[in-house]
């Protein structure tokens, strides 16, 4: 029996040039970039730049022979969106695209509700500068987020993006 991964869970890695020489890994890079299919492009794409603060740096398009004969899909042509985070060779970058074929979310109730990828997590300088921007976004922070985790000096925020995937942010707990 010949398994098939759902188009809605599909993750793309790919490389990216590093600091690592080749002599100190069998990898190119110690970064990874994450595709995410979403179900719509435009909105995806405003709130991973404005929302979250991530910077379109470019596209491009896989034709219908390459997802086909790789295995990506049965064979459509995806525009896939690059947004980066940070500057650099060690800059996250992640990749949106929107599929024709039926996808579906999976249940994104808490993180533990599917398997597989569940959510992004990303390091903050300043919760509250975190908080403005999401709120400028019109994005509403989960439960009773901001949370202040052990110690004091660290807080935790959790959101989602137009997919009800969920994104974190990790920083200090500056947001009185």
């Amino acid at each position: 029996m010949e398994m098939k991964l759902p188009i809605y869970a599909l993750v793309v890695f790919s490389l990216l040039t590093s600091f690592v020489s080749a002599d100190e890994s069998e990898f190119r890079t110690a970064t990874i970039d994450l595709g995410i299919v979403v179900s719509n492009l435009d909105t995806s794409l405003k709130f991973y730049t404005e929302a979250l603060g991530f910077t379109a740096t470019g596209e491009f398009t896989a034709s219908k022979e390459i997802t086909r004969d790789s295995g990506l899909s049965a064979g459509e042509e995806l525009v896939i969106k690059k947004l980066s985070l940070g500057k650099g060779k060690g800059a996250t970058t992640i990749k949106l695209m929107q599929s024709a074929e039926a996808s579906k979310k999976s249940a994104q109730a808490h993180i533990t509700s599917s398997l597989g990828f569940s959510y992004l997590t990303i390091h903050v300088n300043s919760t509250k500068t975190a908080l403005e921007r999401l709120k400028k976004a019109g994005v509403k922070v989960l439960a009773k987020g901001p949370v202040v985790l052990p110690g004091g000096k660290v807080a935790l925020t959790v959101v989602k993006d137009p997919d009800g995937n969920f994104i974190e942010f990790v920083g200090p707990a500056d947001h009185q």
